[in-house]
């Protein structure tokens, strides 16, 4: 019989790339946290997903994710802002890879990545402009671009 997990885990790094996982966090308060960094070279984004594990409270929060580079030049938007007030455990963010289009959101299903990301070294952070609770775990997949090329 095969092994599925192995299989699933080939198929995942030939066909998306290099899975890193973020474990459950709350949420950012008016501010930004990093959830990735790459710290050598660039990188290709081809999807970054995040999981609601804990309810999002009822206060306006127009949420979006931002790269961050290093060691200096201008953050920029991966994605327009989406508010996130309410959303129930279960609801996963995703982003199309257009920076003017909002962060997506649904529950227990989502759209994956129609223009994957390059991204050099620096943070991609959670921006969030309300101060409300909640948890959201994320999974990135990516592929690196250059030699040594590391998201973590």
């Amino acid at each position: 019989m095969a092994d599925t997990a192995k299989n699933l885990q080939n198929f995942t790094k030939l066909g998306l790339g290099l899975r890193v996982d973020k474990a459950t966090a709350t949420l950012p308060q008016t501010a930004a946290s990093t959830l990735f960094t790459v710290t050598v070279g660039r990188v290709l984004v081809n999807l970054i997903i995040g999981e609601v594990t804990t309810i999002i409270q009822v206060i306006a929060n127009a949420t979006k994710l931002v790269n961050n580079p290093t060691p200096a030049g201008a953050s920029s938007d991966l994605c327009a802002t989406l508010d996130i007030t309410g959303d129930a455990v279960g609801a996963y963010y995703t982003i199309s890879g257009v920076a003017a289009d909002a962060l997506r959101d649904a529950l227990y299903r989502g759209v994956g990545m129609t223009a994957p990301i390059i991204i050099g070294p620096g943070t991609i952070d959670l921006d969030c402009a309300g101060s409300a609770t909640g948890s959201v775990k994320w999974s990135i997949w990516y592929l690196p671009l250059d030699e040594g090329a590391v998201l973590a």
